[in-house]
């Protein structure tokens, strides 16, 4: 019997990491709701409460980012060859890339990205992924951090530009973190079905669109 050829893509502790940090920003973006418009939003009872929840939201948020980091960096050693774009990527791969997702995916047009273990993301994803993991997150913990302990920190606050300097740029990279999370959550959807891009960070597999049919493997490689 012959089935889909399937590849294994994310180890546990990717997915792991990857549900564990989602709910983080998830909650994260809804209480910062509460806490930025008290006046329309009462998700957690009290503003004092999703104070308390952002907080630990935070914490969690940051811990997990570190743990990614040091994951990919010190484990398989494939932060750079799975996160940073090549001349390639930028030159043609991103605006073919680009053409798939606005046009071509809507004619039933294959991706023209094939994901193996070791060249996950497209060229888009890459260079999204370069700027939300190296740039956002690490500017919104900073940030967070300095307005969680701004007393003890006050130095570091002021030569940030102040609280209400540093008050308005969290809020506006919490925004752009909220954006990509809509978008995120959009365009893995446009698999070869809705769920096609989501059951492998919960299964580890993703099925091979590029090849024909196989065996299902026994291994964790195909």
């Amino acid at each position: 019997m012959n089935e889909k050829k399937m590849i294994y893509l994310h180890p546990t502790p990717v997915r792991i990491w990857h549900w564990l940090n989602a709910l983080g920003i998830i909650t994260l973006c809804v209480s910062g709701a509460q806490i930025r418009y008290p006046e329309y939003l009462n998700i957690f009872g009290s503003y004092r409460g999703a104070v308390l929840l952002h907080d630990v939201a935070g914490i969690v948020v940051a811990l997990s980012f570190s743990l990614w980091f040091f994951y990919y960096s010190f484990g398989p050693h494939t932060l750079a060859r799975i996160y940073v774009p090549t001349a390639e990527d930028l030159k043609h791969g991103v605006l073919r890339q680009a053409f798939y997702y606005f046009f071509l995916y809507f004619f039933g047009h294959p991706n023209p990205h094939h994901p193996t273990p070791d060249n996950k993301f497209n060229p888009m994803q890459k260079s999204a992924y370069l700027a939300i993991m190296f740039v956002l997150v690490p500017l919104v913990s900073l940030s967070g951090i300095l307005l969680m302990n701004v007393s003890p920190l006050r130095e570091l606050v002021l030569a940030a530009g102040g609280l209400k300097l540093l008050v308005g740029l969290h809020f506006l990279l919490a925004c752009s973190l909220t954006a990509f999370l809509f978008t995120h959550v959009y365009l893995t959807t446009l698999g070869k079905t809705p769920t096609a891009h989501i059951t492998p960070m919960w299964t580890g597999w993703e099925e091979d669109e590029e090849h024909g049919t196989t065996e299902q493997p026994s291994g964790h490689r195909v």
